[in-house]
């Protein structure tokens, strides 16, 4: 097995584990791939919002044990909330060994303060209508299975994937530009608090980029998801880059069959709390 990879930090945001637009897969090859000092888990990470004991996949189920697995390797974990997970807020700054919750995160990098959060802040539906958000994200997974299908056939025939949800996005003049209002809102606040650079998730959209607002630079981030894009952010030496999985790599059976016995009993009771606690 090829060795992993340092990387200073690392963050991914939005994996959607418990869903069927989840590419677990594509995740625990790109974990196993890299050694990252810090991780930064940026929101999203488990669906709350439909999570089912029905659906809970091997995949899905090995992500989690290597997230532990890198604990306990000396990895700091660093669990930050986003709405799909906003269950997990109540315990906001637990810490225990190498891993936080907490709802946001600010630390310096050569000499910039990054802050980091989800983002669903920004987004109005989530804070005035969530059944809205709920439901949207039902359509949203419908879609996404959709379009796993439509990938199959296409690549059965050898034609080229093709991203339903991405073309919708497109499509939709509203959508478009919810983004952009989406990613100067962050900018702005940024600036108001004094940051040289945000980093967040949410929307999907990966980026790295500087924008410019009131004569200030900020670095804007974000590290995308693992239903659409498979991307993650990696901060390595001084230099930001976006990490892209390509779709569809399996890790080693070796690996595998290593991870899935490992900490059985752990995932076993995260799912039953998980489950407990929607029904409340």
């Amino acid at each position: 097995m090829t060795e992993a990879r340092p990387v200073d930090l690392c963050v991914i945001s939005d994996v959607h584990l418990g869903t069927f637009g989840c590419h677990a897969s594509e995740l625990f090859a790109y974990l196993n791939a890299i050694k990252p000092s810090t991780l930064i888990l940026n929101g999203d990470i488990i669906d709350i919002w439909q999570f089912t004991k029905r659906y809970w996949p091997k995949s899905h189920h090995k992500v989690m044990a290597k997230l532990v697995q890198m604990m306990a390797d000396g990895t700091e974990v660093i669990y930050i909330t986003g709405n799909h997970d906003e269950m997990l807020r109540k315990f906001t700054d637990f810490k225990l060994g190498n891993f936080s919750l907490c709802n946001k995160y600010i630390c310096e990098l050569d000499g910039k303060k990054y802050w980091f959060f989800h983002g669903d802040v920004f987004d109005l539906s989530i804070q005035h209508a969530k059944w809205l958000a709920k439901l949207g994200g039902i359509g949203y997974d419908i879609l996404i299975l959709m379009n796993r299908l439509v990938n199959f056939v296409l690549t059965s025939l050898g034609r080229k994937r093709i991203s339903l949800s991405k073309r919708v996005k497109n499509a939709v003049k509203k959508a478009v530009s919810f983004i952009s209002d989406f990613e100067q809102t962050a900018v702005e606040m940024a600036v108001y608090h004094g940051f040289q650079g945000v980093i967040c998730g949410h929307i999907h959209q990966f980026a790295n980029k500087q924008v410019w607002h009131q004569n200030e630079k900020i670095h804007y981030l974000n590290s995308g998801d693992w239903v659409e894009n498979c991307t993650a952010l990696e901060y390595h030496q001084g230099l930001w880059t976006v990490h892209h999985q390509p779709m569809g790599v399996k890790q080693s059976a070796g690996v595998e069959s290593d991870l899935v016995e490992f900490n059985d009993h752990f995932i076993q009771e995260l799912s039953q709390v998980l489950v407990t606690k929607k029904k409340r």
